[in-house]
């Protein structure tokens, strides 16, 4: 496991500078935090336990405890994100962290950082580029009826839309290859960000995996932070916003599929009376479906035209992927 951990940077043609820069770690912990003071500690031990050569950092978003304080004395690199949001945190995370392969784990205490080095041994022998953690929640009640509720409403809409290839959508334990770190737009705010994840490896039909692992209750003191309801809600309008940028042609031609329905059910009366009568008493339901036809026509106009914009915008996020190396290239 000691070549998976610790590897030199790689030497190019810039010019010798008189200041030594740290060693890039092969493998980089990343842990998003937010008032996690009675779990960091535990976390950065466990990880550090599991990934002896490892390089643990901690960005801290806006704690109102000591949760800065608590990693540093755990031995954890900590930085801080004044965004609010867990997508916000993610983002800064990918871009000022460099390694060769990344660990994405919530600060909670929830996940199992022994089976960090099986994910790593498994993206690295198979070349993959995202392995997921697929919870299995204990006897104790550590993943939460609402939460699994929610979590399989939501997979199954993403399973359905996108592809059945990663069960836990919502997973906060992952672990990346560098070129997916480095060419994931990472777009989203908040929670919605795990969703994000599983639909770029999805859309460009990158090669993933998942390990099933325990999920176990939080420690006394650490709170969810999780709101089974509003965040509920806000993972399914990111959802929705992903079919409208990933999938248009679906998403519009599902919505004017909708207006073309409503426009059938107003004017067909009016119709039915034209043939029968000659005349067209309900002049405004007329008009009212007329539109909602014409609606429906320009929505599916819509959905052709942002088909051939999205599958412009894969092609350059593909080029972008394929620009960096595969994972364990020498």
């Amino acid at each position: 496991m000691s070549d998976l951990l610790e590897r030199p940077a790689r030497t190019g043609a810039a010019p010798r500078s008189t200041a030594r820069r740290r060693p890039e770690p092969t493998v980089a912990v990343l842990i998003p935090c937010y008032n996690e003071a009675a779990a960091i500690g535990r976390v950065v031990a466990d990880f550090r336990a599991a990934l002896p050569e490892a390089a643990i950092f901690v960005y801290d978003n806006n704690s109102g405890d000591r949760t800065a304080q608590v990693a540093r004395a755990a031995g954890a690199i900590v930085r801080h994100e004044a965004l609010q949001g867990k997508g916000h945190v993610i983002r800064r995370m990918f871009a000022d962290v460099q390694a060769e392969y990344y660990v994405l784990v919530d600060g909670d205490d929830t996940y199992d950082a022994a089976a960090a080095p099986a994910m790593l041994r498994l993206l690295r022998e198979q070349q993959l580029d995202m392995v997921t953690a697929t919870r299995e929640g204990d006897p104790g009640g550590a993943y939460r009826p609402g939460h699994r509720a929610g979590n399989a409403l939501l997979s199954g809409i993403v399973h359905w839309i996108f592809g059945d290839r990663v069960s836990d959508v919502l997973s906060g334990y992952r672990v990346f290859s560098r070129r997916f770190v480095k060419s994931f737009p990472a777009l989203a705010a908040g929670f919605e960000t795990e969703t994000e994840f599983t639909v770029h490896a999805l859309e460009l039909n990158l090669p993933i995996g998942e390990i099933r692992t325990r999920y176990r209750a939080r420690p006394p003191g650490s709170a969810s932070k999780l709101r089974t309801v509003r965040d509920g809600i806000a993972i399914l309008r990111g959802i929705v916003v992903l079919v409208k940028e990933e999938r248009p042609l679906l998403f519009f031609a599902a919505l004017g599929g909708l207006l073309a329905a409503t426009g059938s059910g107003v004017g067909l009366p009016v119709v039915l009376t034209f043939l029968r009568t000659g005349l067209v008493p309900r002049l405004p339901s007329a008009v009212l479906a007329t539109g909602l036809e014409l609606l429906a026509c320009l929505a599916l106009v819509c959905g052709l035209i942002l088909d051939s914009v999205a599958r412009g915008r894969k092609e350059i996020k593909r080029l972008a992927y394929l620009a960096l190396p595969p994972p364990g290239a020498a």
